[in-house]
């Protein structure tokens, strides 16, 4: 004997609060959160609607869409309800909207902040999982000549050459630069590595005359400036 509903499937709702007839009606920008998500999700599980899941899915980070950016692939099948095709088909939308944000984001005339570091790195770096240290090589007017991953690590650090880093400076030209990773943390305290690592890379620079501007610890939604809290 089937087992018995204790809900209603969307398909039993009055249209007019069905999401995909919703999002057609009134347009995507008017769903909330959880009916963009039930609408890739599509289906439910035997107790909860596709509305339903996506709001306890929400829910296990708290609603926040920075955290759920970062969500796995193990945690979203962790959800009964949720296979691999459904899972695969969210973290393949959530990675969309990143490259989309970044391919659309202007890179600054000049770097004039530490405001216009964020504004560069922060759609590739700020919910990353794992630690990644970012170079912004700059000519004299302090335009950016090149952003570059220099190295990806883990949860809690990545290595960094500071040859490589000099070594590319001198191949661009530039005349000045910006230090700049993440922490998946959200932490933004600069540790003890950190603040050696950019007075090793602030000497060794100088020696070629070319200038550490800033270095920069990211997170979600805010950073932290070494130049800004006269670190440098």
């Amino acid at each position: 004997m089937p087992e018995k509903k204790d809900y209603l499937s969307i398909k039993q709702w009055s249209e007019e609060d069905r999401p995909r007839e919703k999002l057609e009606r009134i347009g995507a920008v008017n769903l909330s959160n959880a009916e963009l998500l039930a609408i890739l999700l599509g289906s439910g599980n035997r107790k909860e609607s596709a509305v339903a899941l996506s709001k306890r899915i929400l829910g296990s980070v708290g609603h926040d869409l920075g955290k759920f950016s970062k969500i796995s692939l193990q945690k979203l099948k962790a959800f009964s309800g949720v296979g691999s095709a459904k899972a695969t088909t969210v973290l393949a939308l959530l990675e969309l909207a990143k490259r989309l944000a970044n391919s659309q984001l202007p890179t600054p005339i000049a770097i004039t902040n530490s405001q216009d570091v964020f504004y560069i790195l922060q759609p590739l770096i700020a919910d990353l999982a794992h630690e990644e240290f970012w170079i912004l090589y700059l000519n004299n007017s302090n335009k950016v000549i090149q952003k570059r991953q220099l190295s990806k690590g883990g949860i809690t650090g990545t290595v960094v050459d500071i040859r490589l880093i000099l070594k590319e400076a001198l191949e661009q030209s530039a005349t000045a630069i910006v230090l700049a990773h993440n922490h998946p943390s959200g932490n933004l305290n600069p540790s003890t590595e950190d603040k050696n690592l950019t007075q090793k890379v602030y000497l060794a620079a100088k020696t070629l005359d070319i200038k550490v501007l800033d270095h920069l610890i990211v997170a979600s939604n805010n950073y932290f400036s070494f130049a800004d809290e006269g670190l440098l």
